[in-house]
């Protein structure tokens, strides 16, 4: 039976660290994003040719914000998908410690 076992349990273990780090980081920051904070404006990308050729520039710039948050958000699930992978070859890991071959 072939092992789905592909990683040691140091990366396993560094995996679940930089996952949770990542689903935190992440959230935050979409959140952030999604209440149109001030001080992360350089961070939508808009030119100023965006906003001269608007006639409403506000809702221009917050529907980018929006898209920014969505971002965050999808980077965050896929972190959380990451995770879980890690989790399962950590408990693999541990699977394989105990069975005698």
């Amino acid at each position: 039976m072939p092992s789905l076992l592909f990683c040691g349990p140091k990366m396993a273990a560094c995996g679940i660290v930089i996952s949770i780090w990542g689903v935190i980081m992440l959230a935050m920051l979409g959140i952030f994003f999604s209440a149109k904070s001030a001080v992360l404006i350089e961070d939508v990308p808009f030119t100023e040719e965006d906003i001269r050729s608007d006639k409403n520039p506000p809702q221009n710039i917050y529907s980018l914000y929006n898209q920014v948050s969505i971002n965050c958000f999808i980077a965050a699930a896929i972190y959380v998908a990451v995770g879980a992978v890690s989790l399962c070859q950590v408990r693999l890991n541990k699977r394989q410690e105990y069975m005698v071959t």
